[in-house]
């Protein structure tokens, strides 16, 4: 067994020199340039779509406006009561809780002030 491993491996390395001699060996550089070259690209393309998605969640934490409906990091939801330079304050339930988070720790708007008011509306129509 050992033999016949040793036969295809000697045959194998015979054949790659023949190749290399006759002038062929920039034909083994191909695929190492193809190969990293898709790697840059996929690293150039994730990068800029975590950028874009960054920007996305920094506008959405400034543009945080009393009355939105928020949810957190930590799967809390509530209502915001107060909006300052980097923290929130979010009333969570009927009978006033506010707790204070970082805006960093706000997830995603559920409801806008706007929505919750243009749906007040109706509701009391």
């Amino acid at each position: 067994m050992f033999n016949t491993v040793f036969a295809l491996e000697a045959a194998a390395s015979g054949a790659a020199e023949n190749t290399n001699a006759g002038g062929g060996g920039w034909m083994s550089w191909i695929v190492p340039l193809v190969m990293i070259g898709a790697i840059v690209l996929m690293f150039v393309f994730s990068s800029r779509s975590q950028k874009k998605r960054d920007k996305e969640i920094t506008d959405m934490r400034n543009s945080l406006r009393v009355g939105d409906e928020v949810t957190t990091n930590g799967g809390i939801i509530g209502r915001v009561v107060s909006v300052k330079e980097e923290t929130v304050v979010i009333e969570t339930s009927r009978d006033g809780t506010k707790i204070r988070f970082l805006k960093s720790a706000i997830a995603r708007v559920d409801v806008t002030a706007e929505d919750a008011g243009a749906a007040t509306k109706q509701d009391n129509k």
